[in-house]
């Protein structure tokens, strides 16, 4: 019967000295990562009118409107329909979509209408070169 005993226990341990214990780490490392992301997002925003954006919170509330101003915990971001200003910190954050671009990529958007206005009136010039009338032909003409 010690036998068994023993040996039942033997076997237990072996199977348990096998198996690794894995510890996950906590939710609020996890979460105090992310608030940190959310807050370096808001500051890359700024704040202004101009800094237009769309939160979803934890507790599946959105808000929608411009970030009025950025401290070290919270921002608050204003409606702009309503005017309501809302102070949000930044852990009850779940995602945050600016709309408003940098200055980079309004210079990037201007040089590409300006590129796409040249290559439109050369393509033009060309085609009145080509066997076509000429433009000193067409003021000529009436």
């Amino acid at each position: 019967m010690i036998k068994k005993f023993v040996s039942l226990i033997l076997a237990v341990l072996l199977l348990n000295a096998g198996m690794g214990t894995v510890y996950a780490k906590p939710n609020t490392e996890k979460e105090a990562r992310y608030a940190e992301k959310i807050k370096q997002a808001i500051a890359k925003l700024g704040a202004g009118e101009t800094a237009l954006v769309k939160i979803k919170l934890r507790d599946k509330t959105k808000l929608e409107g411009f970030v009025s101003a950025v401290g070290d915990d919270s921002f608050v971001v204003t409606d702009i329909k309503t005017g309501v200003a809302t102070t949000v910190a930044y852990p009850q954050v779940k995602k945050v979509k600016g709309n408003n671009l940098s200055t980079g990529a309004k210079i990037a958007i201007g040089v590409g209408i300006a590129a796409v206005v040249l290559v439109v009136i050369i393509a033009s010039g060309v085609s009145f070169g080509r066997g076509g009338r000429r433009l000193e032909d067409l003021g000529n003409a009436f």
